[in-house]
C-alpha cells in the first residue's frame, strides 16, 4: 500500500508506517500540508520494508506496534537495505524498554503520539538531517542506560580509536543534537571547523553518519551533561 506526492523535488521525501488507516492517512497529510513529500504509506512491517526499498524515503515516520512484526523488526530491516535512510519513531508508548528497543534498532529518534504537528514537523526536519530527536524526558533515559552498559566491559576487541581532546568535546556536542553552528559558538570555533572534526572523527570510528556517531556516542558514555 502506498501513496504517492507531487510536493516539490527539493522536499524531504518521508514514509509514514502506522496500522491504524484514519491516523496513517491523517499524518501524512499533516506532513504533505506542511511541505513534507509524502511518498508512501505502510500499514504493516512487512510492506514497510517492501516499499521502503522501492521509494527509498529520506525519513521513515514508524509505529511500533504494527501487529506480528513490530516497528523495531521494520526498522531493523529498513536500515540493513537503506542505511542513509532516518527512522523517527512515533509511537503510543512512552516506556523505557520500547525507548530503548528502537534506538538500538537503530532509530535516530522516538516521539510520543501526543506530540503536537510543529513538533512532528520540526522532529521530522530534524531526523532527516541525521539529529536526535526526542520527546522530552525520554532522551535522559536513554542516556542513562547507555551509560550503564558503556561501564560494562562488552564490545569488540582490540584498542579503541584515539580521538583528540576537540573531537571528544564535538562529539559531546553532537550528541546532544546541536548543530555545526551553534557548536561552534559553544566552542568558539568556525562551522567549517567543527564539519571538519566530525568527519576526522566519522573516519577513524569507521562509521557513516551523524546518526551512528550520536549511537557511538551513547554508548561510550560520551553524552554528559
Amino acid at each position: 500500500m502506498s501513496e504517492q506526492s507531487s510536493s516539490g523535488a527539493d522536499a524531504i521525501t518521508v514514509m509514514v508506517v502506522d496500522d491504524h488507516p484514519m491516523w496513517r492517512e491523517g499524518v501524512a497529510r499533516d506532513l504533505a500540508e506542511r511541505g513534507l513529500d509524502v511518498v508512501a504509506t505502510a500499514p504493516d512491517a512487512d510492506a514497510a520494508v517492501r516499499i521502503a526499498q522501492a521509494v527509498r524515503p529520506r525519513v521513515v515516520l514508524m509505529d511500533l506496534n504494527l501487529g506480528a512484526r513490530s516497528g523495531v523488526h521494520a526498522t531493523e530491516a529498513i536500515l540493513d537495505k537503506l542505511p542513509d535512510t532516518k527512522v523517527l519513531v512515533l509511537s503510543a508508548s512512552g516506556e523505557h524498554a520500547d525507548v530503548l528497543q528502537a534506538v538500538k534498532a537503530g532509530a535516530t529518534g522516538y516521539l510520543v503520539k501526543s506530540a503536537s504537528v510543529q513538533e512532528l514537523i520540526d522532529a521530522v526536519r530534524r531526523t532527516a538531517e541525521g539529529y536526535p530527536v526526542f520527546t522530552p524526558g525520554l532522551a535522559g533515559l536513554v542516556l542513562g542506560e547507555y551509560r550503564r552498559l558503556a561501564d560494562e566491559p562488552v564490545g569488540p576487541a582490540g584498542a579503541a580509536p584515539v580521538l583528540t581532546e576537540r573531537e571528544t568535546d564535538v562529539l559531546r556536542l553532537v550528541a546532544k543534537g546541536l548543530t555545526a553552528k551553534q557548536i561552534g559558538e559553544r566552542l568558539v570555533v568556525s562551522h567549517r571547523t567543527v564539519e571538519s572534526h566530525v568527519q576526522n572523527t566519522l573516519r577513524k570510528l569507521q562509521l557513516h553518519n551523524r546518526a551512528q556517531l550520536v549511537r557511538y556516542a551513547i554508548e561510550q558514555g560520551l553524552a554528559d551533561d
